[in-house]
């Protein structure tokens, strides 16, 4: 996936997700100096994503208990 079919894909702004690329945060890799994704790598980031927003919901409910 491109750049630009990432951010639709993640329904974010482009510039965002240069930025998160540049920053190691989104998996990504350059070809020929453009930025590239594979799907299957930003639909495991989105689970693991999802899944440490939860954890941290479930211990922070857990500790005003």
């Amino acid at each position: 996936m491109t750049l630009d079919e990432v951010a639709k894909y993640l329904k974010i702004d482009d510039q965002t997700a240069y930025r998160l690329s540049q920053q190691g945060k989104l998996p990504a890799f350059k070809v020929g100096g453009q930025w590239r994704f594979k799907q299957e790598d930003i639909n495991k980031w989105i689970n693991e994503q999802y899944n440490q927003k939860k954890n941290k919901n479930n211990r922070l409910s857990k500790n005003n208990c």
